[in-house]
């Protein structure tokens, strides 16, 4: 995984990006609808999910786990499904149910089966961090294009204070 990667699984990255979400949808933004921060409720245990999932994957990486290991690894990764279930808005849900199965079978899964859905989850997870990232860059560039027209605006309402006083009085 790439610097990308490494830069977006950072928990104070995606706690900033939800309290930024959060008060984006309180200025009343009406963009907010495909907004992907607020289809996340709790960013802390998504991005402690998907921390724990990539160290898993760089372990099965780098040594091939028994029998016994790959059961314990199919066991984590189902009740990591089970609990990002519980994070994750009903549009993302719907999306989730139809991209992830449980690894738990009559056999344990091979060293292969484990690799690849971790990674899906883990490409998935990451996906998903991105797309809160450019949701919350769009709202920020949305909001400075306001405040510049705001502050346009009442530039142009502004009395000069150069302007000489006009009166009864000479």
């Amino acid at each position: 995984m790439g610097m990308q990667s490494e830069q977006t699984l950072r928990p104070d990255l995606v706690e900033e990006m939800a309290l930024a979400s959060q008060m984006g949808d309180s200025e009343g933004d009406d963009s907010s609808s495909g907004d992907a921060g607020a289809e996340v409720t709790e960013p802390a245990k998504l991005i402690r999910i998907a921390t724990m999932t990539k160290a898993i994957l760089e372990e099965v990486r780098t040594a091939t786990p028994d029998e016994s290991g790959r059961n314990l690894i199919s066991k984590i990764h189902d009740r990591s499904l089970h609990e990002l279930r519980d994070v994750l808005s009903d549009h993302l849900l719907s999306e989730f149910d139809r991209m992830f199965e449980p690894l738990l079978g009559d056999d344990p899964p091979t060293s292969s089966e484990v690799r690849i859905a971790q990674a899906q989850l883990i490409g998935w997870l990451e996906g998903l961090f991105q797309g809160i990232q450019a949701s919350l860059v769009t709202k920020q560039m949305v909001a400075q294009a306001r405040a510049a027209q705001r502050a346009k605006l009442m530039a142009g309402r502004r009395e000069p204070e150069d302007r000489p006083a006009t009166g009864l009085y000479l």
